[in-house]
Formats: structure tokens, C-alpha cells, sequence
């Protein structure tokens, strides 16, 4: 059980409870329940592997210790003598909250007031000391279906007219993706940057759309946002649904405020997509003309490759490396950046380049240079406008192995998603929350996500002491064993 103190501290620390109290229209009488506690009592029934229901919500409440009670004022003093919060307080006071972060013409997208708080008690989940361990994120989306019934075909009169059909993946045989009635989750969760010490998995911001909505435009504003709120992007791990958008609905946007993309390649995406200036573009990079078509069309690694596969696949990739054009500095204000030929770098020996036929021959060759050279092959550089490449270029060379460790962080997204919905800690599925309309999904969403942050720290907290008590006893930190017995193994532990 999370403690009351740890949540009423992430309440306080957002700023939240005196923004929405802003917001809320002025009474004859006072309400009993404030905002502050609306929100407590939601992340204790969540914490508490509760559902999403306003009755669990009025349970955890009047549950608590009398000095608790009587403190967030779910006991008051009335004229006719002490009264309890009732469950009809407490639906009243989250409606006003929920039609306050509402918009004035309900779309299927959130309020910026309501992205706002989102943003302001998710941050608050993150300590102060954690903040500036890493800026690294990953980010995905996934289902989160409503409760009400799907509109007649045709229609959208239902409970939940905001809400529409969308795509989940399943697992099933087949490949068909299985459809829900509902909204995309998108979050982006911390990671340890390349290099850097290891961090706790934390959710720092996400957003809920409709379906009827592209979840990754909506949750590029999230993001670019960041930056201006005083949290620097640093890396950014996407799979292939993402770097498949519209460049100015994610890449252009994320380079823009900051981010090094390091993202997987859609299979459509992949392998050479037209030239500039004579050079082929490939993968997010510019190479050489005579660059052999095999490396070219070069894809990831197979999951479960054996390490020789592996050694051979990274031996390609280097390879390949060696026709790419070098850059000369990094991106510009605007976005441009001025690249060479790779034997005017010394990767490759060129008749072309008279300087590199000099270089030893454990180079590559150029056998047969292009008959009518283009810029690429005659100038010293040539410049690359923001345009190029603009939804494949990323930080890592596409499919090389400094890729494949930096995009295995992405799997922390994953785990987020697994921890949601996980059922035995309230599961997202249907009937989690009885309540229509995107706003009051969006606030049990980040409630749940701010109780899920305190159990990844409260466990992150326990490794850590337990590491810092080995290490006083001159012990290795202590490591995860995995069990696994062959098939020659149970046969030889079998009786006879």
C-alpha cells in the first residue's frame, strides 16, 4: 500500500488542486470535497488495486484513519452535527472537475488545461533527484477501450460519443489486427541514456485520444513541449509506427525542440529512396553511387540470430559505413548540414579522388566511377536541406549495432504498458473505469500512471539499498539468475 503522505506530496509538488479549484464555478455553499482530495482519493483506490469507480473512490476515503478524515475534510462539521463525505458529494465535485478540463466542443482530443495537469502530476511523480539522471524517453501507444457500448453502424449515438473504433495488435495466429472501441494511450517513459547510469523506469508524460485521432501528432505537442517547461529531450526510441508518420507529425518536430530519434524503419521506409546530388538515400543517410546494392538494402537483425550471425550482419553494417558520405558539423539553425564524399575522408579509394588512390588497399575500391560524375562525386561537399531524409534520419546508423543496443531501450515502454495492465494491479480493460468521455478517463489514466511511478520507486529504492548493503560486505550487486534446464537435464532428474 502506497502511503497517503507520498501521494498528498506528489498532489502539492503539481500545482494541480489549486488549478482546477480555479476552475470550478463558485457556489452558494462550499463543497465539502476539494479537488485536492478528489485526487487523493483517487490514487488511494487506485493504489490499492482498486477499479476506477467513484463508489471505490468514496471507499478509500471514508475509509482512512479519523485525524485523516477530518484533515482532508472528508469528515466536516455541520450545522446539524459531523458529517461523512457522501458517495453523491463526490460524483458532484468530479463532474464539475472533469467538465472544467473538458473542451467546449468535445473532439476526441484533450484540453490544454487537462494536457497540462497531466504533465504538472507526472512530473511532480518524478523526484527531484531522478529529474536530471537522464533525458532519454520511449515512447509507444496502446489501446484503452471505454466502457460504453459501440454506436449503432452508421451512428455515434452512444455513451461515449467521443470514443471511436481503433487498431490493436493481439496475439493470435493470425496477423489481422484485432479492432476495440475506445482511445490511444500514448506514453513516454525515462530510460538510462547511452552510457549513462541506470534509471527507474518512470512514466513522465502521455495522452489519451480518440481513436478516430492519429495518436502520434497527438502526442508530438506533449513532447516538443518539454523543452519549454525546463526538461531537455535527449533521445528518443520509437518503433516503425512512429518514423512512418508525416516528417512535420513527429521527426521534424522532435529535431526541432531537441531530440536525437533513434527509431526503427518501417519496411516501406527502408533501403534506397531516390538520390540528392548523386548520392543514394538510404536509411536516413546519403552514400556513395557505386555503393553495392546488397548493403544497401541491408535490413535489422533477425530476432534470435545466433552470435555469428551477428558478428557476420555487423560486419556488413561496418561495410556499409565505409560509402557514406561524412558530415563536416552538425545541423544548423535551419536545419542544413554539409556533407563530403567518403574518399575525400579516406574510407574509400577512388580514380575519381586522385588523393585516395594513395591510401593502402584494405580500403574498399571504386572499380567503375560513374561516367558523368554529379555533385556529390566532383564538389568538396555538398549541402543537405532539412527536407532530406526527414523521416528516416536518426542518431545511429540504420541497421548497425550501435543501433541495435541503443534501441533496445525501447522495451521500457513495453514494460510500462505490461504494469498497466497488468491484472493484478488493475488491469486497463474494459470495465476498468465505468465512466464515458475523454476527460475522465484521461484523469484516472494519469492518476494510474502516477500510482504505478510510486511502486517503480518504492522498488527501485529497495534494489538500491539492498546493492548499497552488499556493497559494504564487499559483495557484487545482486543479479537475477535465470533458471533454465534442458530437455537432457528433467530426462536425467526423472525417476527411474
Amino acid at each position: 500500500m502506497i502511503p497517503l503522505a507520498a501521494l498528498e506530496t506528489v498532489i502539492d509538488a503539481s500545482g494541480a488542486a489549486p488549478a482546477i479549484e480555479a476552475r470550478l464555478p463558485a457556489g452558494v455553499r462550499g463543497r465539502q470535497l476539494s479537488a485536492r482530495t478528489l485526487l487523493a482519493g483517487m490514487m488511494l483506490a487506485l493504489a490499492d488495486g482498486r477499479p476506477a469507480h467513484l463508489t471505490r473512490v468514496h471507499q478509500a476515503l471514508t475509509g482512512l484513519p479519523e485525524d485523516d478524515r477530518v484533515r482532508l475534510g472528508v469528515t466536516a462539521d455541520w450545522d446539524s452535527g459531523t458529517h461523512l463525505l457522501t458517495y453523491r458529494q463526490t460524483e458532484y465535485t468530479f463532474g464539475l472537475v472533469a467538465g472544467a478540463l473538458a473542451r467546449d466542443k468535445p473532439d476526441g482530443l484533450p484540453s490544454a488545461a487537462l494536457a497540462g495537469l497531466c504533465a504538472d502530476l507526472l512530473e511532480a511523480s518524478v523526484p527531484q533527484e531522478l529529474k536530471d539522471s537522464g533525458s532519454s524517453l520511449a515512447v509507444d501507444w496502446s489501446d484503452l477501450e471505454t466502457f460504453s457500448r459501440p454506436p449503432p453502424r452508421g451512428t455515434r449515438d452512444c455513451a461515449d460519443p467521443e470514443a471511436s473504433w481503433g487498431h490493436r495488435k493481439n496475439n493470435l495466429l493470425h496477423d489481422n489486427d484485432e479492432l476495440f472501441f475506445g482511445y490511444y494511450l500514448s506514453v513516454a517513459v525515462t530510460v538510462p541514456d547511452e552510457a549513462g547510469p541506470a534509471v527507474p523506469e518512470l512514466a513522465r508524460r502521455m495522452t489519451l485520444s480518440s481513436c478516430r485521432h492519429d495518436p502520434v501528432p497527438a502526442f508530438t505537442p506533449v513532447l516538443t513541449a518539454m523543452p519549454g517547461q525546463g526538461i531537455p529531450l535527449g533521445d528518443v526510441l520509437a518503433d516503425s509506427g512512429y518514423s512512418h508518420r508525416i516528417p512535420r507529425n513527429w521527426a521534424l518536430p522532435l529535431r526541432l525542440a531537441g531530440a536525437q530519434l533513434v527509431q526503427d524503419l518501417h519496411p516501406h521506409d527502408r533501403g534506397p529512396k531516390g538520390t540528392h546530388e548523386g548520392a543514394i538515400l538510404a536509411n536516413g543517410n546519403l552514400y556513395c553511387p557505386c555503393t553495392p546494392q546488397v548493403l544497401l538494402e541491408l535490413g535489422p537483425l533477425a530476432p534470435g540470430a545466433d552470435k555469428g550471425q551477428a558478428a557476420d550482419h555487423d560486419r556488413k553494417t561496418r561495410e556499409t559505413a565505409r560509402y557514406k558520405l561524412g558530415r563536416h558539423a552538425s545541423d544548423d539553425a535551419d536545419g542544413y548540414c554539409r556533407v563530403t564524399c567518403p574518399a575525400v575522408t579516406g574510407k574509400v579509394r577512388c580514380p575519381l579522388r586522385p588523393a585516395s588512390m594513395t591510401l593502402d588497399r584494405g580500403r574498399p575500391e571504386i572499380l567503375q566511377p560513374p561516367e558523368q560524375p554529379q555533385a556529390c562525386c566532383t564538389r568538396q561537399a555538398i549541402t543537405v536541406p532539412p527536407d532530406v531524409n526527414a523521416k528516416t534520419r536518426q542518431k545511429h546508423d540504420y541497421p548497425s549495432a550501435a543501433w541495435r543496443r541503443s534501441y533496445a531501450r525501447r522495451t521500457a515502454a513495453e514494460r510500462g504498458f505490461a504494469t498497466v495492465k497488468d491484472p493484478a494491479a488493475g488491469a486497463t480493460a474494459r470495465g476498468w473505469c465505468r465512466l464515458t468521455g475523454l476527460a475522465p478517463l484521461t484523469l484516472f489514466t494519469a492518476t494510474l500512471l502516477i500510482v504505478r511511478n510510486q511502486r517503480i520507486l518504492a522498488a527501485w529504492n529497495a534494489r538500491q539499498e539492498e546493492n548499497a548493503r552488499r556493497a559494504a560486505k564487499g559483495l557484487p550487486p545482486k543479479t537475477r539468475r535465470r533458471r533454465r534446464k534442458t530437455l537432457t537435464a528433467h530426462t536425467a532428474a526423472a525417476p527411474p
